[in-house]
């Protein structure tokens, strides 16, 4: 979902919170306002999103002045929503019943693209920001922090070799990391064209989704290794600005050798140096989203004598989308399939996966037959969604339970 930055954002909040305060005090609050010490000239205080029982969900905003105002979610049929002004001003709308997951929507006022005041939940995906709502259910159950032990997000800076620089990168380390003396398998997850360190845990609630996974005793304790794709900053945001025309963006901006000499001889190192992260090929794993998964894949099978485990996500790279060259296994590991039982015999994990609505799944659906049909072992899940966060989220799930067994 394409959303205006923060600029775009801030004015139009200064603008509403202006508007607001102009109107002389409303006599009754909206239906899902408060009235009390949050109401006065600034009007009702607001409830938005509200989840009902039936997991309708309300939403609303305080625009006396605006002419109209449209609801942008990124689930099924959410975009475009109409929504009605009562005589305090208040904007709102009640959506049929939502699917159980994490969503993300934004406000259009007058055309201007804001984030929901009155949410606290506020996701960011570089220059990028929008609100988040989490419907609960079965669907959603893994994304939603529950009483269990909790891991840890860090951050820490590397020296990378591409940078010739300090770098930073996030890393999540699992429930007791700091009270044991053990060591522990890594995760090598990337994130997509346009995205940053940052965004695997914003968007992807991926320490939420570990917590979950290891109290159930589905996945191994682990670390998680967030880095920053796009080789030429040190971290999210540093160079300020939209990523547009700048290296690493997308995967026509990817350098794989650069990737390659960042990871093994920068990223790698470092994390089994500061982190108690175990050594060996068995105990790791790489993989990513859209453009990260490309970085996984030409990365993981290029030096499978680093790592054993690889995977992808909704990547680009077989072909079609985005720009991509043409997909070449042996020109990326030579003799993949000559000798696939030697190939299965150092793949430990080996996983694809995609969006049922995603264009990229005719060729993610090529390149997974014709591995197989040379014998390649391998895992390939559809998810419904397209190019989106549901996917990736509900990929990591899955493969998250494969590793290190």
């Amino acid at each position: 979902m394409k959303i205006s930055g923060f600029a775009g954002f801030l004015a139009t909040l200064l603008l509403a919170a202006f508007s607001a305060f102009s109107q002389p005090q409303q006599p009754a609050p909206a239906a899902g306002a408060q009235a009390g010490p949050g109401r006065g000239a600034a009007g009702p205080r607001i409830t938005s999103p509200e989840i009902l029982p039936d997991n309708r969900v309300a939403f609303r905003l305080l625009a006396p002045k605006a002419t109209e105002v449209v609801l942008n979610g990124d689930w099924p049929g959410g975009r475009g929503i109409q929504m009605s002004k009562d005589s305090s001003g208040v904007w709102s709308v009640t959506t049929p019943p939502v699917p159980a997951e994490l969503w993300f929507y934004t406000f259009a006022v007058d055309g201007v693209t804001t984030i929901d005041p009155s949410n606290t939940r506020v996701v960011r995906d570089t220059v990028n920001y929008w609100s988040g709502v989490l419907v609960p259910g079965p669907g959603s159950a893994l994304y939603q922090a529950g009483k269990v032990p909790h891991g840890t997000v860090s951050t820490a800076w590397y020296p990378s070799p591409a940078l010739k620089a300090d770098r930073r990168l996030t890393v999540y380390t699992p429930p007791g990391y700091e009270t044991s003396t053990a060591k522990y398998p890594s995760m090598y997850l990337f994130h997509g064209g346009g995205g940053d360190e940052e965004c695997w845990v914003v968007e992807g609630v991926t320490n939420v989704i570990m917590d979950n996974l290891i109290a159930q005793g589905k996945a191994k304790p682990m670390i998680v290794v967030m880095p920053n794709a796009n080789w030429t900053e040190p971290a999210a945001l540093e160079n300020g600005g939209p990523r547009a025309g700048r290296a690493g963006r997308g995967g026509a901006g990817q350098n794989y050798d650069q990737a390659i000499d960042d990871i093994v001889n920068g990223i790698i190192p470092f994390m089994e140096a500061r982190f108690r992260a175990l050594p060996g090929r068995e105990n790791r794993a790489i993989t990513g989203l859209s453009m990260g998964g490309g970085v996984a894949i030409n990365v993981g099978l290029k030096r499978l004598d680093v790592f054993a485990n690889v995977g992808e996500f909704s990547s680009g790279m077989f072909g079609g989308v985005g720009g991509y060259a043409e997909y070449d296994i042996d020109k990326i590991s030579p003799g993949f399939l000559a000798d696939a039982a030697a190939t299965n015999k150092k793949l430990k994990t080996f996983f694809f996966s995609c969006g049922t609505e995603d264009p990229r799944i005719q060729y993610q659906t090529k390149a997974t037959d014709d591995l197989k049909s040379h014998g390649i072992a391998l895992t390939f899940k559809r998810y419904p969604g397209e190019h989106d966060w549901r996917v990736w989220r509900a990929s990591l799930v899955d493969l998250a339970q494969m590793l290190f067994r």
